[in-house]
C-alpha cells in the first residue's frame, strides 16, 4: 500500500519518509532512526486508489526443488569439508550448489563407465561421455570430483581453481588425441561407433589433422608432452622445480626428515636438538636459503622458490619483541571516542587499517567525525576551535623505479674482463610518502592549545613530514624567549603523548623552533628509492652511499670518500648493523673491483657474512681479533706505499695519480719491471670495535689513529662501528681524527656526548633513527638510515659473485708464527718482559719496586720476581735486601727473545771458544793513537797562555 499524509502536502511527507526508511534500513545511527519511529506519528495513512502488484519470485515448485537440491548439496559440502583439515568457508561465497551437481554427474559417469550399468539413461551419459573423449571418459570421473571437491572446500580460490580446470582440460583433450592414434585413427566414414571406441569426437579433432600431416609418432610425442604441461599446470610446479618436487614426494611417502642426515656436524657433534621443531625453517636449513640468480633468471622472487616465500630473517623492517594486543587498542580507541560521535566498526577499522598499509588512505567525510588516529587519542580533547590548518613542507618526489644508465667507462676491467654492475630493479620500490595525515593535524591542534594554556606568545607556521619524525616549526612573537618553549619540554610530551620528543633552537637556517615528533604511522625508507633519487644520479662516484631520508622527506646521500672517516655508534638494535649493510650494498651497486676494495672484519662473525666472496674483498671476512690488530697493521704499510708513489711522481691525491696513470703520464723509471696501475679506493670496515679494543687496545689504537691521521690523501677511509660507545673504546684520539659521526638510539646521554660530543642521540626511537654529522657540519641532521632486506642482500652478493671470482693478497693477515713460551710463564709473558727490562736496565731487584713500577699486586710482583729467578736474571733472596741483578744493560736483548722464544742472536764464534769476555774495539784503538806533543817556547813555551796560566787541555785530566 502506498502511503499519502495530510495535510502537507504529498511530496514533501513522502519524500521525508523515505530518508526516514533509508536511515533506518540502514542504520546510520540513532537519530534517523528515532525520527523514523516518530513519523507514523504525524502522518496518517489513507488509502490509495490499488495498483496491480506482480510477485517476482518463483513458483512454489520451483522454490521446493531448489531447497531440498540446497539441503541436499549443503549436507554434501559438509561432510567434504570434514574430511582432512577442516575448512569453513564463509556461507556468502560457498558454491554448494555447483559442487553437488559436479559430484553427481561424476558418479554417474563412473557408473556408465567403470560399473557397466545399461538402461536408456546409461546409454545418454555414454553417448555424451564416451563419444565426446571416447577412452578419456574412464579418467572424467576423477577430473569431476577434483573439481567438486575444490568448489566444497576451497570455492574463494578461483585462481587456482581456474589454473586446475585448465590443466585438466589439456591433459583430457591431448589424451583423447593419444587414444585416436592408438585406437586405429578412425574417420567419420567410419561411423561414430569407431570414433567412440578411440578418442570420441574430440580426440579425432585434435589428433586427425595432425596425423594428416605428419606422421603418428611425433603426433605422439607432441600429444604426450601437453599431457605432461597439463600435469605442471594442476600441481603448479615450475620446470625447475620438478627434482625438488619428486624428492619431497619420496620422501613424504617413504616418511623420511629430509634433513635428518644433516643434524650432525662432521665433526660429529650431534645438533638434532636445533632442528626437533615443526619442519626444518629456512634459518635452520642452509640448503635453503641458497639462492641462485643467473644471468637469465628473473631476479624478483617468484611464489615456488624455495626460501622466497618466507624471506629471510632480515627482511623485516621494524621488528618488535611486544606483541601487541589489537583487541584492547581497539577497545581503547572505541573509549577514547566522545559521546554522541559514532562509532567505527569492525569492518571500517580493517579497511582503514588496510588503507595505512598501502599508503594510499583518503580521507572520507565520515573519518572527520572520528578521533585522530594512533597515538593522538590522548590529545581528542583539544578545542576544535585551536585546530587550524598550518602549511606542509611538500615532500620530494619519489623517483620512478627506472632502471640506472649503466656506466660505459666502467664496464672493462683490468685483464679483458668485462663486468656488468647489478641492475637497480635488484631493489625494489618502497612505499610513497606522505605529505600530511590527520595526526599532524591533532599534533598542531595540541601544540597550540599548550603555548595558550601557559601565555607563550608563539605560534605553530608549518611542519615538515618525514618518515620517521615530523618537525613542527614554531615562530615567536617579538619579545617572547626561547627559553619559554624549551621549558616546556614535558608537557608537549604529555600534550602529545610522545615521550620522544626533540627540542631545536633553533632549527639550523631558520628562524623558528624546531619541535621532532614520531610518527604514529612510520615508513619504510628503501635503499632502491634513495639510489634512484636525483641526488645519487648526479654523481658517478663509487663511494657514494646511500643514507637515508631526513626530516623533511629529502633523500640524503653521501660520499665516503670526502668524510673520510666515519664513526657509527648506538645501542643493541638501533639500527647499526642495517646501515652497515646499506653502505656495502650501495658500493656493490655502483663500484667495480678495480674502483673500491675491502677489508671487512667482523668479530661477531654473523653480521658480514652473506658478503663473503664478492671480488670487492681483498680478504676473506677477518673474524679474529688478533688478526685485525695485523690487518689494520697492514693498512698502515699500504698507505706508507701509497704515499711513497704520490712523492716519487709529485702528486698530492690519489685521484690525481690515477688520472694520470690512465692518461699515461706516469712512467717508472728506466729498467725498472714495475707496471704501474691506478690505486682502487680502500674502505676498511670495523663491525664491532669493542671486541678488537678488549684484545689488543694499544696496536689497534696506534694503527687507527694513524691510518685516520695520513690516509685521506692516500684513497684509503675508515669505518668504525660499535654498540659501545664509551671512552675506553672510542678513545680521545680516534675521536680526534674520526671528523664524520653517525648516532644511532644510545641508552644515555653520556654515550651521545662520547658519539656526537652533544646530547640528542639519547631520544631516538631507534630502528634506524639516527643523527649524521658529517664532516663540516656544525649540527647533526635527523635521518631514518635506509633499509634493504636480506632478500636484497643476497640477490646484489649473487649477481656480483657470479661476475667475477674474488682474489684475495696472502700478506693481510698472515697467521703469526707460534713462539714457544714456557708453561710457568703463562699469560704473564708481557708484564714480565716489562719486569726484566726494569729491573735490568736499573740494576735494582726488589720486589716493592716492582710493586710501585707495574702497579701490581705483592704476589703478582712475588711471582714476577721467582720468574726472573728461576731465568736467572737476578739472584737468591736475601732477606729484606735487594736481589743482585747478574744480567748486565747490554745482554738485556738476548735474555728477552729467550722468554719470548724468539731464536737467541749468534755469539761470536771466537769469544764463545776462549771464554774471554768481549774486547772493548773503541778502548783499543785509543790505545793505539799517538800522544799530542806538548812544545814549550822558552820558559812558557808556545802553548803558554799571557798570563802563564796552563793550557785547558790539561785540564781534562788525559
Amino acid at each position: 500500500m502506498a502511503t499519502r499524509t495530510s495535510p502537507a502536502p504529498r511530496g514533501q511527507h513522502q519524500t521525508r519518509s523515505k530518508g526516514a526508511s533509508a536511515a533506518a534500513g540502514t542504520g546510520r545511527g540513532k537519530a534517523p532512526a528515532k525520527d523514523a519511529q516518530r513519523a507514523p506519528a504525524k502522518t496518517r495513512q489513507v488509502p490509495v486508489s490499488p495498483e496491480p502488484q506482480h510477485d517476482e519470485r518463483p513458483a512454489f515448485p520451483l522454490r521446493a526443488v531448489r531447497a531440498v537440491w540446497m539441503a541436499m548439496a549443503r549436507i554434501a559440502g559438509s561432510g567434504v569439508r570434514t574430511f582432512g583439515h577442516q575448512v569453513d568457508p564463509e556461507r556468502e561465497i560457498r558454491r554448494d550448489g555447483t559442487g553437488f551437481f559436479l559430484l553427481l554427474l561424476a558418479l554417474a559417469v563412473a557408473a556408465v563407465e567403470w560399473w557397466a550399468l545399461t538402461g536408456l539413461p546409461a546409454d545418454i551419459v555414454h553417448a555424451g561421455a564416451g563419444g565426446t573423449f571416447g577412452w578419456m571418459a574412464l579418467l572424467l570421473p576423477f577430473m569431476l570430483g577434483v573439481g567438486a571437491v575444490r568448489l566444497f572446500r576451497y570455492p574463494e580460490r578461483h585462481r587456482a581453481n581456474n589454473r586446475i580446470a585448465i590443466g585438466q582440460l589439456v591433459v583430457l583433450f591431448a589424451g583423447s588425441g593419444i587414444a585416436h592414434l592408438v585406437g586405429g585413427r578412425p574417420d567419420l566414414a567410419d561411423g561414430l561407433e569407431a570414433l567412440w571406441r578411440a578418442g570420441g569426437v574430440v580426440g579425432f579433432l585434435v589428433a586427425g589433422p595432425l596425423s594428416s600431416i605428419l606422421t603418428a609418432w611425433p603426433v605422439a610425442v607432441v600429444l604426450s608432452v601437453a599431457i605432461f604441461l597439463g600435469l605442471l599446470i594442476v600441481t603448479a610446479t615450475p620446470f625447475r622445480h620438478i627434482p625438488t618436487r619428486l624428492r619431497a614426494l619420496y620422501e613424504h611417502l617413504m616418511g623420511q626428515d629430509p634433513d635428518a642426515a644433516d643434524h650432525r656436524r662432521e665433526d660429529g657433534h650431534d645438533q638434532s636438538y636445533l632442528y626437533e621443531t615443526h619442519g626444518a625453517t629456512a634459518a635452520a636449513e642452509p640448503r635453503k636459503r641458497k639462492r641462485l640468480f643467473g644471468k637469465d633468471k628473473d631476479p624478483r622472487p617468484t611464489e615456488g622458490e624455495h626460501g622466497d616465500a618466507d624471506g629471510y630473517v632480515g627482511d623485516e623492517a621494524f621488528e618488535r619483541a611486544v606483541i601487541e594486543d589489537e583487541e584492547r587498542r581497539a577497545r581503547e580507541a572505541e573509549a577514547a571516542v566522545p559521546p554522541g560521535v559514532r562509532r567505527p566498526t569492525k569492518q571500517e577499522l580493517a579497511a582503514e587499517e588496510l588503507k595505512r598499509s598501502s599508503a594510499a588512505r583518503v580521507p572520507t567525510p565520515e573519518s572527520r567525525d572520528r578521533a585522530p588516529e594512533g597515538a593522538t587519542e590522548a590529545i581528542d580533547v583539544v578545542p576544535a576551535a585551536k585546530a587550524m590548518i598550518v602549511p606542509s613542507t611538500p615532500v620530494q618526489p619519489q623517483a620512478p623505479p627506472t632502471p640506472i644508465p649503466q656506466r660505459t667507462e666502467q664496464l672493462q676491467l683490468a685483464g679483458d674482463v668485462a663486468y656488468t654492475l647489478p641492475p637497480s630493479d635488484y631493489l625494489p620500490a618502497g612505499t610513497p610518502p606522505k605529505e600530511r595525515s590527520e595526526a599532524n593535524d591533532a599534533v598542531v591542534a595540541a601544540l597550540t592549545h599548550t603555548m595558550d594554556q601557559f601565555n607563550v606568545d608563539a605560534k605553530v607556521t608549518g611542519f615538515s613530514r618525514g618518515p620517521t619524525v615530523t618537525r613542527y616549526e614554531i615562530e615567536l612573537a617579538p619579545g617572547t624567549k626561547v627559553e619559554r618553549v624549551t621549558a616546556l619540554s614535558k608537557n608537549i610530551s604529555y600534550a602529545v603523548a610522545s615521550s620522544d620528543v626533540r627540542i631545536l633552537s633553533p632549527i639550523p637556517g631558520k628562524s623558528a623552533i624546531g619541535i621532532e615528533i614520531p610518527n604514529t604511522d612510520r615508513e619504510t625508507v628503501s635503499l632502491g628509492d634513495v639510489l634512484r633519487s636525483g641526488n645519487a644520479r648526479k654523481t658517478d662516484h663509487p663511494m657514494v652511499m646511500g643514507v637515508g631520508k631526513d626530516v623533511e622527506g629529502g633523500f640524503v646521500v653521501a660520499n665516503l670518500a670526502k668524510m673520510p672517516h666515519l664513526l657509527v655508534a648506538g645501542a643493541t638494535g638501533a639500527g647499526k648493523s642495517s646501515f652497515v649493510n646499506s653502505m656495502i650494498t650501495s658500493i656493490l651497486m655502483r663500484s667495480t673491483p678495480d674502483e673500491v676494495r675491502m677489508v671487512m672484519v667482523d668479530p661477531k662473525r654473523v653480521e658480514l657474512t652473506a658478503y663473503e666472496g664478492v671480488p670487492h674483498l681483498i680478504t676473506p671476512i677477518i673474524t679474529s681479533p688478533k688478526k685485525a690488530a695485523e690487518a689494520l697493521q697492514w693498512v698502515v704499510r699500504e698507505m706508507d706505499t701509497r704515499y711513497d708513489d704520490l712523492a716519487n711522481y709529485g702528486f698530492k691525491h690519489i685521484d690525481d695519480f690515477n688520472k694520470a696513470v690512465r692518461n699515461g703520464k706516469v712512467v717508472p723509471p728506466e729498467g725498472s719491471k714495475r707496471v704501474v696501475r691506478p690505486y682502487p679506493y680502500l674502505l676498511v670496515i670495523v663491525d664491532e670495535l669493542a671486541d678488537l679494543m678488549m684484545v689488543a687496545p694499544r696496536d689497534v689504537e696506534d694503527s687507527i689513529v694513524r691510518i685516520t691521521q695520513l690516509a685521506r690523501a692516500a684513497g684509503i677511509h675508515l669505518v668504525l662501528a660499535t654498540q659501545r660507545p664509551s671512552v675506553d673504546v672510542v678513545t680521545g684520539l680516534i675521536k680526534a681524527n674520526v671528523p664524520s659521526r653517525m648516532a644511532f638510539a644510545t641508552s644515555s646521554v653520556t654515550d651521545s656526548r662520547v658519539v656526537l660530543d652533544q646530547p640528542g642521540a639519547e631520544k631516538l626511537i631507534g630502528q634506524g633513527d639516527a643523527l649524521f654529522l658529517p664532516m663540516g657540519a656544525s649540527k647533526p641532521m635527523r635521518v631514518q638510515g635506509a633499509w634493504v632486506t636480506e632478500s636484497e642482500i643476497h640477490r646484489v652478493v649473487e649477481h656480483v659473485k657470479g661476475q667475477l671470482q674474488a682474489v684475495y693478497r696472502e700478506d693481510v693477515a698472515v697467521d703469526a708464527p707460534k713462539k714457544q713460551i714456557d708453561d710457568d710463564i703463562g699469560d704473564d709473558l708481557d708484564v714480565l718482559l716489562q719486569a726484566t727490562e726494569l729491573v735490568v736496565t736499573t740494576q735494582f731487584g726488589s720486589t716493592s719496586m716492582l710493586q710501585r713500577k707495574l702497579r701490581v699486586g705483592f704476589a703478582k710482583a712475588g711471582r714476577l720476581m721467582d720468574l726472573l729467578e728461576s731465568r736467572g736474571v737476578v739472584g737468591p733472596s736475601e732477606g729484606s735486601k735487594a736481589r743482585d741483578v747478574l744480567v748486565k744493560p747490554d745482554d738485556l736483548e738476548p735474555v728477552l727473545a729467550a722468554m719470548r722464544g724468539d731464536e737467541p742472536a749468534a755469539q761470536p764464534a771466537a769469544a764463545s771458544a776462549s771464554g774471554q769476555p768481549p774486547i772493548d774495539l773503541v778502548a783499543d784503538d785509543l790505545a793505539s793513537r799517538a800522544q799530542a806533543v806538548d812544545y814549550h817556547d822558552g820558559a812558557d813555551g808556545p802553548g803558554a797562555d799571557d798570563d802563564g796560566d796552563t793550557d785547558a787541555w790539561n785540564l781534562t785530566g788525559r
